[in-house]
């Protein structure tokens, strides 16, 4: 249901769920930290009425909240570095703390919590924070349904066709062509790259 991703490394979809209510995400090398992404996946939705806080548990200094995710916003961005204080600022996560960072995680490890609540909870906690604690990715999009699975991975193969395209002719395009894997390596780290640098909005300008 929920993915992370910190700046300068690969996306994470290793979410361990607490209980019904609760599941983290484990942050190694936590002083290498300054921005993280958090966003549904698109799989999903919240139930009518709720959405999650997201907090933070710095080596340290307890559990922070950064800010939230709902349907009508499912990804933020959150700056880390100067953002916490030496206590806890959050509940959340207080009962089942203990017993989770004993064994996930250690002075140099960071844990990323996510808590489902009711929206008439979380908005007098978000209200609280100050307002750079929290930064939209984008505005415009965050309005938008998740995208079709289905139709993002016709997106992704129809990028990957046209760009063997741009290596043989059209008769060489037939059902029995075989294409060097060095062709595809290519692909591969051309892809990453654009998604690295701007996203996948380009998938949407190819699609048009």
């Amino acid at each position: 249901m929920f993915g992370c991703l910190v700046a300068g490394r690969l996306l994470q979809t290793n979410l361990q769920q607490i209980d019904d209510t609760h599941a983290i995400f484990e942050l190694p090398n936590a002083s290498s930290i300054n921005h993280i992404c958090v966003f549904l996946l698109g799989t999903i939705p919240f139930p009518d009425g709720y959405g999650a806080t997201v907090h933070l548990h710095w080596p340290g200094k307890g559990f922070q909240l950064l800010g939230m995710l709902s349907n009508d916003k499912p990804s933020a961005i959150f700056r880390l570095r100067s953002s916490f204080s030496s206590s806890t600022t959050t509940r959340a996560f207080e009962a089942s703390s203990t017993s989770m960072l004993s064994d996930s995680s250690s002075e140099t490890a960071a844990v990323l919590g996510i808590a489902i609540e009711p929206l008439a909870q979380i908005l007098p906690q978000i209200q609280s924070l100050p307002t750079q604690g929290s930064i939209s990715i984008n505005p415009t999009a965050v309005a938008r349904p998740p995208l079709d699975p289905t139709l993002f991975a016709e997106r992704i193969v129809r990028h990957l066709f046209n760009y063997i395209s741009g290596f043989a002719s059209s008769s060489d395009l037939g059902p029995d062509v075989t294409i060097p894997m060095g062709i595809i390596a290519k692909w591969y780290e051309v892809f990453l790259s654009k998604v690295k640098n701007s996203g996948t909005a380009f998938l949407e300008r190819d699609a048009e």
